[in-house]
């Protein structure tokens, strides 16, 4: 397939595992919400994942999701330094992003161990489960569109 740029789109050129992605996706969604973890939760771990990843068409992307959702233009601007100011956040979102830096950055043992004990405070065994696959996927999905160069395109009234 011939693209117009220096990367291989991965979802143009091969669909059906992108489409695989995306079913991965919409079942975390269906997940999600059998275990009591709001659209605004959920888009909060799409968006610090993305942070974390540097990935700017799924921040584009997930921000507008995540305002749609509920989420705050004070939670997004402060997101990056949530430890600092977790009032701003419930103590759920907060366990949630907790386990969804430990899954993108997957730090020592130790470290490890005590993120997640923080985290199952708040979340059941079913909701760590339904965000560390949601953490997982939105990493694949950072990765192909990185890797793949997709640009982000000014939206009218910018």
């Amino acid at each position: 397939m011939s693209v117009a740029h220096d990367r291989v789109w991965l979802d143009k050129q091969t669909p059906e595992v992108f489409h695989a992605l995306n079913s991965v996706a919409l079942a975390i969604r269906s997940a999600a919400a059998a275990v009591d973890l709001g659209r605004a939760v959920m888009e909060l771990v799409n968006v610090r994942v993305s942070q974390l990843n540097g990935c700017a068409y799924c921040l584009d992307l997930h921000t507008r999701s995540a305002r749609e959702a509920g989420v705050t233009e004070q939670q997004l601007d402060v997101l990056d330094a949530w430890r600092r100011s977790p009032y701003l956040y419930t103590e759920q979102q907060q366990a949630a992003l907790i386990l969804s830096e430990t899954v993108t950055e997957l730090p020592d043992e130790e470290k490890m161990a005590r993120e997640y004990a923080a985290a199952r405070q708040y979340l059941s065994d079913d909701q760590m489960s339904v965000l560390i696959w949601a953490a997982t996927t939105i990493g694949a999905f950072n990765r192909v569109s990185i890797l793949s160069k997709h640009p982000v395109r000014v939206r009218k009234g910018n």
